[in-house]
């Protein structure tokens, strides 16, 4: 497995994680760095996903549920949502990683975690973002600084 979808899969298991419970943000990266050990790049990396989701997931969420209508969010495979998420937040806010990239990485994500129709509604979903990639990062504003975690240990 590629180095960087190594980390994109430990931040898609914090974020279903913490998608599916009341666990600390925090506690849960912690956990799951500590189980799947990545270089500091890509330690980095993967708490800069989870951290950068974290902090914009209302507005991931409306876009999503602008671009995929017939898919209520609440209906949609926990595991599709956060990898929806991730790979908007890398092209559309912090703009680090180009759209192809993003999504390629993300279809085969669902490919490994996700349903046999994950991958194609995946990329359907991210391809009608895509063309609109300009629109989405003036959501987002400037390129993010994902922070850091909330002292406490909580996130929204």
């Amino acid at each position: 497995m590629k180095a960087r979808r190594k980390a994109r899969t430990v931040a898609l298991q914090a974020l279903y994680e913490i998608d599916c419970t009341s666990h600390p943000a925090a506690q849960v990266v912690e956990q799951r760095l500590l189980e799947q050990p990545l270089g500091d790049d890509l330690h980095q990396f993967a708490l800069r996903l989870v951290q950068g989701v974290i902090a914009h997931t209302a507005t991931l969420d409306r876009l999503i549920q602008h671009f995929a209508p017939e898919w209520p969010l609440d209906q949609m495979a926990v595991i599709d949502r956060n990898i929806l998420r991730i790979a908007i937040w890398e092209f559309g806010a912090d703009r680090q990683t180009p759209v192809k990239v993003a999504i390629n990485e993300a279809v085969e994500l669902a490919k490994l975690y996700g349903s046999d129709s994950a991958p194609r509604f995946i990329n359907g979903v991210l391809g009608a973002l895509a063309a609109r990639q300009t629109e989405i990062q003036q959501v987002f504003g400037a390129p993010t600084d994902a922070g850091h975690m909330e002292g406490d240990g909580s996130a929204g």
